[in-house]
């Protein structure tokens, strides 16, 4: 089926469906978000899943919106690119990544996701299909489409900036025993010749940078896809050499470090397990098993324990980030933290409003806080919500989110969202930003 006529049949879903709200029929999710079901008319999009083009010469790629990249590196591979920014995890779509925020280890040189997109091809919520880039009629919608998560329309073709790779990844990791020299260090770096950097923090003591170059040749290949795990390699090596494949999904087999929480760190269960099942697909069905169940939230209440699921990245000015640090240890207890950095580009995003002149650091932390002690629902989370208000950062709306209205219009842009709202969904038939990402009915 060709993309036209994908395009046509997802059109007869949209007039079917009349006036009910729209949901996505997909077959991944990388939202951390727990809702009540409402009735909806899902739409069908499992089929929008190829690549489409890859011109390295040019530097682009063009994939249809619910493609995985997992599928799109190994399109782009053969011809000598990869997407400019690729995320994480295998199961994360560009559609996905466009609508929302994706970020890894080049986005201090690339930025983020959204700001290596060249279009974005939309299926508006009233059915109507734009294609909007920087400087067409519908510019204000591709600077407006990251971060509404499907609040303005689904993105069902995206063309993305590709770059050049070289066969093998040499990787360098420092250690740095204090916040303030590792920050100091993370910023001379970034304006070095690395192609990859990010980091880990394992104590207060112990943080953990990574440079990562591309290299045609390597004395050795280390693989983390099975018994090997990578985020502890950080501690034992003080360099190392990955295929580029393996390094692009060097965090996926062990979901950074949360395959722990499933046991799957314990090498008789790895082997059970086996290869193919050592993947962040199979860790999300199992967490979203445990949510419906609520088993270890079960067990945490026989065994006396109050819990907080905390699953947050957050966006630090440089300058503040040991200041932020410093407050994740002390109020929040979770460990380890990876560190990413950023450079935004020149173009300002209208719902994820960053400077294009700092340098900012991703923290991420996935983790559940337990005391003894009672505290409010979503404690900790407002604890860090304030917090990154209160230096100048911006979190991502993946997770769960707890701000008042007032306060998220004011960060995400309220008033230009909602002219946004009115032009491209002025009957209303998405929720809005506020709702989709904080409200839990």
């Amino acid at each position: 089926m060709t993309h036209a006529e994908k395009l046509e049949r997802l059109a007869a879903q949209v007039r079917a469906a009349q006036d009910r709200p729209l949901g996505l029929a997909k077959e991944t999710s990388n939202l951390f978000r727990d809702r009540a079901a409402v009735p909806k008319q899902r739409l069908d999009v499992r089929a929008f899943n190829e690549v489409l083009a890859v011109d390295a010469a040019a530097g682009w790629v063009e994939a249809e919106g619910m493609v995985t990249y997992e599928r799109l590196v190994d399109a782009c591979l053969p011809h000598g690119v990869m997407p400019a920014v690729v995320p994480q995890l295998k199961s994360i779509t560009p559609g996905g990544a466009a609508a929302g925020v994706g970020i890894e280890a080049s986005s201090f040189r690339y930025g983020l996701v959204h700001e290596t997109l060249l279009e974005i091809e939309v299926l508006l919520p009233d059915g109507r299909v734009v294609t909007a880039t920087p400087d067409n009629e519908y510019a204000d919608l591709f600077l407006g489409f990251p971060n509404s998560y499907g609040t303005l329309g689904y993105a069902l073709k995206l063309r993305a900036r590709a770059v050049p790779v070289k066969p093998y990844v040499h990787l360098t990791h420092t250690r740095f025993d204090n916040a303030a020299t590792a920050f100091e260090a993370l910023a001379q770096r970034c304006a070095g010749d690395a192609d990859f950097i990010d980091g880990v923090v394992f104590a207060a003591d112990e943080i953990i940078l990574t440079e990562a170059r591309f290299v045609a040749a390597a004395p050795y290949t280390s693989d983390y896809t099975f018994e090997h795990i990578y985020y502890k390699s950080l501690r034992e090596h003080s360099e190392d050499y990955l295929s580029v494949r393996d390094y692009i999904w060097r965090w996926d087999t062990d979901w950074f470090w949360c395959s722990k929480n499933l046991g799957m760190q314990n090498p008789i269960l790895r082997r059970l397990a086996g290869r193919k099942r050592l993947n962040s697909v199979f860790y999300t069905r199992m967490m979203r098993l445990n949510s419906r169940w609520r088993l270890t939230h079960r067990i945490d209440r026989l065994l006396g324990w109050r819990r907080e699921s905390v699953i947050q990245d957050v966006d630090i000015p440089i300058e503040r980030a040991g200041a932020f640090l410093d407050f994740l240890r002390r109020e929040i207890g979770i460990l380890p933290i990876w560190l990413c950095p950023i450079r935004p580009q020149e173009r300002r995003f209208t719902l994820y409003p960053m400077a294009a002149d700092t340098l900012y650091v991703n923290f991420g932390f996935w983790d559940v806080v337990r005391r003894r002690e009672a505290f409010p629902p979503g404690h900790h989370n407002r604890l860090i919500e304030a917090e990154v208000m209160a230096l100048g950062g911006i979190k991502s709306l993946y997770s769960d989110s707890y701000y008042d209205a007032d306060t998220f219009w004011r960060i995400y842009n309220g008033e230009a969202y909602r002219a946004l709202k009115a032009k491209y969904d002025p009957q209303g038939r998405q929720k809005d930003l506020y709702q989709k990402t904080v409200l839990r009915q």
